[in-house]
């Protein structure tokens, strides 16, 4: 089966029955970059590694250590026969070329709902934002709601600015967290909308206070990527 190489995964895919989201840490800018291309080798070079995998997405984050991986499966069952199966054949070439990789995750999610800032838009997102939600406990009615009263409140923070383009919010399968992946046209946009007049975004309203003093809510991280890579079954379409 021939690989499709994009930029950039189809959030909304059809079909997908389980997200999986993973870091991988490197020591230096020079070794992400090398990642990278060792990734943008292997991947193409082979044939699709399984028929449940449905996209492979790698981001390179902005502190010149770490490499964002994303992807959809159609069911849990399939990446764990991957997992067990054919994961280190695949992994072992990357490694062969840059050794000691430091690996974390994957979680496993599922995409709860996505927004958009403008219905129709075309904008090729430059820029990820993983929001990482963890919360004290498994709840999937509070990660749910929690999420919907972020919705609410970035449908009324008027600091969002031009260069928002969509929000895909994800909850994890155990319950305990969720993650936002934001797309920005690019960083400015978003550094400018966190430095707009006032407090930027999340200034002291009534919706963002609830966000902030959920009830369980135990911590948050926010980090920038860059989109590298997207690897999907299909016809070729290089970058």
């Amino acid at each position: 089966m021939s690989v499709r190489i994009t930029t950039l995964p189809e959030i909304t895919r059809p079909g997908v029955g389980v997200v999986k989201v993973g870091t991988w840490l490197v020591d230096k800018p020079e070794r992400q970059r090398a990642t990278v291309s060792a990734i943008s080798e292997v991947g193409p070079s082979q044939e699709w590694p399984d028929p449940r995998l449905l996209s492979w997405s790698l981001m390179v984050g902005e502190d010149g250590r770490s490499l964002l991986h994303y992807s959809q499966w159609r069911d849990e069952a399939g990446y764990q026969d991957f997992f067990r199966t054919g994961r280190d054949a695949y992994e072992a070439e990357i490694d062969a070329a840059v050794p000691e990789i430091e690996r974390a995750g994957p979680g496993s999610y599922e995409l709860y709902r996505s927004e958009t800032a403008a219905e129709g838009d075309t904008r090729e997102p430059g820029c990820v934002v993983i929001v990482d939600i963890e919360f004290e406990g498994p709840d999937r009615g509070r990660q749910r709601e929690w999420t919907d009263t972020v919705v609410a409140a970035l449908a009324n923070d008027v600091h969002m600015g031009p260069a928002a383009i969509a929000a895909h919010f994800h909850v994890s399968t155990d319950g305990t967290r969720v993650l936002n992946y934001a797309e920005w046209e690019n960083a400015e946009g978003h550094i400018a909308a966190l430095n707009s007049p006032g407090e930027g975004i999340g200034s002291s309203t009534e919706l963002w206070e609830r966000v902030r003093n959920f009830p369980g809510r135990v911590s948050s991280t926010v980090n920038r990527y860059t989109p590298a890579i997207s690897l999907s079954p299909g016809p070729v379409d290089r970058l």
